[in-house]
């Protein structure tokens, strides 16, 4: 898993609570609140906002709204003094769990995750009394029993949450890798073109002196030529005569 050592941690604790769980009891001191909603692993129960809301999945805005107004109250740091931080942040996953479930989107993706992991334990119910019926036993189950089959259901559940944020994480890691990626060619083609735009600048700023040493080069070359090819007349030499 990408969030590393205090991730995995807490990912295991949940992992292992959920394989445990009991039936829990809505009605809780402020007190158990705070720590049912701030416990190990809490970063992954908190995903389902009917886990945090403790409500049923199919129940009404009415019934959201009242439950909301009710865990509200309960982990409100005015109401805890003695532990306002721990308060604070129970207080924060209970809000942002009923606005999640305000948003009518929001709130379809989390059913769609709770009915997925429903027809989950159906089918492998189905597939267990297949082969009990094949292997010639009865065909009952565990999970026949309602209270059981809402456990395996919650369970299901609470890991498909679980798993489609780790998913999520790796998306978001994956596309911050590519956006720096993205970002550091950016940069280097924006300082290539700064290089030759600078390049370019010199190169006009310094064509009058390349061009004026051209020139002398030139005249100092043309006069080396000419000293060269001057050529100096000599008197003729004069002849004794001879005497008869």
């Amino acid at each position: 898993m990408a969030a590393g050592g205090s991730g995995e941690e807490a990912f295991n604790t949940f992992y292992t609570e959920v394989k445990q769980i009991e039936k829990r009891d809505s009605v809780l001191t402020s007190k158990q609140q705070i720590d049912r909603l701030l416990r190990p692993g809490a970063s992954y129960f908190n995903l389902n906002p009917f886990e945090v809301l403790q409500v049923d999945p199919e129940a009404t805005d009415e019934e959201l709204k009242k439950r909301f107004r009710q865990l509200s109250i309960l982990v409100h740091p005015d109401k805890n003094q003695d532990d306002v931080d721990r308060a604070q942040l129970a207080f924060e996953a209970v809000d942002k769990a009923y606005k999640m479930l305000l948003e009518p989107d929001h709130k379809k993706k989390a059913l769609d995750v709770v009915h997925a992991g429903k027809e989950y334990v159906e089918h492998m119910m189905s597939q267990k009394k297949k082969q009990l019926k094949k292997d010639g036993k009865p065909t009952d189950v565990e999970e026949d029993d309602p209270e059981m089959f809402r456990q395996a259901v919650y369970k299901q559940t609470m890991k498909l949450f679980a798993e489609l944020e780790i998913k999520r994480k790796e998306r978001e890691a994956k596309d911050m890798h590519e956006r720096k990626r993205q970002r550091e060619e950016e940069i280097e083609t924006q300082e290539k073109a700064k290089r030759e735009r600078e390049w370019q600048k010199n190169f006009e700023e310094t064509r009058d002196g390349r061009v004026d040493s051209w020139r002398n080069f030139q005249a100092k070359g043309k006069t080396k030529k000419e000293k060269k090819n001057r050529t100096f007349l000599k008197p003729p030499k004069v002849k004794m005569e001879q005497r008869e």
